[in-house]
């Protein structure tokens, strides 16, 4: 009997081993995954990223910019829905003329950003300041438009104070106000 309780314990041992295992291999499969999405997503909008500087730094595009900063906005006022992640999408595509394909691609790419700034809250310093160099007359109007929209797709369309703080960092990064 002891020797039967022993198997069938060494059995269970290498049973949840082996599945702790697979589940393992599958997380790493995914991360790839999302690591080659974000470099896709950087070939095709035509991001080049400077070795000797901040990703944030190596950023061209306004409409990039735009992106990051919706999306880290959006972060500020807590989980985004589905519903406030549709209405970025459409937003960007309305006010920066991007298609479908390549607004997702800033969105992937605009959080990778984000994440490498190490959070909505100290990225949309670094990317208000980067879009006001980049392009500080051109570009201040259609990100405020997809802020508005961002906002105005929230639960109760509130803007949260985190948010508020945010507006001000981009109207300093601006120099509006």
């Amino acid at each position: 009997m002891p020797i039967i309780l022993g198997l069938i314990g060494a059995i269970t041992v290498a049973f949840i081993w082996i599945m702790r295992m697979r589940n393992a291999a599958e997380m790493t499969h995914e991360i790839a995954g999302v690591a080659q999405d974000v470099l896709a997503a950087a070939r095709r909008l035509g991001f080049r990223r400077r070795l000797d500087t901040h990703p944030v730094d190596s950023i061209e595009e306004p409409p990039l910019a735009i992106g990051a900063l919706a999306i880290a906005f959006l972060e500020l006022g807590g989980l985004p829905t589905a519903e406030q992640q549709d209405a970025l999408l459409k937003s960007l595509q309305a006010h920066t003329g991007q298609g479908m394909k390549d607004a997702e691609e800033t969105l992937i790419l605009g959080r990778w950003l984000v994440n490498e700034a190490n959070g909505p809250q100290p990225a949309i310093a670094r990317l208000s300041r980067r879009l006001a160099k980049i392009d500080r007359a051109g570009s201040f109007t259609p990100l405020m438009a997809v802020l508005n929209d961002v906002a105005a797709s929230g639960r109760n369309a509130a803007v949260s104070d985190r948010q508020k703080d945010a507006l001000d960092e981009i109207a300093r990064a601006f120099k509006i106000g």
